[in-house]
């Protein structure tokens, strides 16, 4: 059956996500960054009370994925600290200046995470050549790739979705980006082995008190009071979907 991984933004999140059925959490924070490594309390307090295999993000900042000398040190530092947790699998990626994968790095990082399956995320939809770039991340042992097939959303995607899957010798091919019930079944009908979804909305704060006037975003118009949250039923939802499809097939 496809497996169903949900991207998490914390403790709360990750429990609503395992309790709905769900396979698998990418844990991050941040998610108007795209998902950053999350803090060392969340990294604890995740590991001591969720069961489902949990694949922390290790990403030090947002933007492009060409990292400093520093910010680089910074990201095995964070490995050594997951995998000291028992942590079972991580997320990672980086590319050099030129758009490909950064060999040397994630050779390090590959001997820095022995023992752990490693996702190689979405930085390979910004990659130069997404079929050599399949090939290196062979080489090197990825467990999977996400990826939207190189475009704003994986059902745009499906194309080079396709040619990855019948490409790939090893890594799993996992969708992201845009996955949603509504659009579940095209990814089952295209026989990809794992989805990728926050399986989201926005919930309202619960203070009754709300200043108004002040921000702590850069964002002027961000609304402070307000927040992303995995929906529990939407991910009961997708698993329903997919045991259907596995007892139809």
């Amino acid at each position: 059956m496809t497996k169903l991984e949900i991207c998490c933004y914390g403790i709360d999140c990750a429990l609503t996500a395992e309790q709905a059925g769900a396979d698998r959490i990418e844990l991050c924070s941040a998610p108007k960054e795209g998902g950053l490594t999350p803090s060392a309390g969340v990294l604890r307090k995740v590991k001591q009370l969720i069961s489902i295999p949990v694949h922390p993000i290790i990403r030090p900042r947002g933007g492009d994925f060409y990292y400093s000398e520093r910010e680089f040190a910074t990201m095995l530092e964070d490995i050594a600290f997951v995998r000291e947790l028992g942590y079972p699998g991580l997320v990672i990626g980086m590319l050099d200046e030129d758009g490909h994968i950064d060999i040397l790095r994630m050779q390090q990082v590959m001997d820095a995470s022995r023992g752990m399956a490693v996702t190689f995320h979405r930085a390979f939809d910004m990659c130069h050549n997404p079929v050599l770039a399949l090939e290196q991340l062979t080489d090197l042992g990825i467990a999977r790739i996400l990826t939207s097939g190189q475009q704003q959303n994986a059902e745009s995607g499906l194309s080079l979705l396709r040619e990855l899957k019948q490409h790939s010798r090893a890594p799993i091919i996992m969708a992201g980006a845009g996955v949603r019930l509504s659009n579940l079944q095209k990814f089952v009908e295209q026989e990809i082995d794992e989805v990728h979804s926050s399986a989201g909305q926005n919930v309202a704060s619960e203070m009754r008190y709300r200043k108004a006037g002040v921000a702590m975003s850069a964002d002027a118009e961000a609304d402070e009071f307000n927040r992303y949250c995995v929906d529990g039923d939407v991910v009961a939802a997708m698993k329903a979907l997919l045991a259907a499809a596995e007892t139809a097939a």
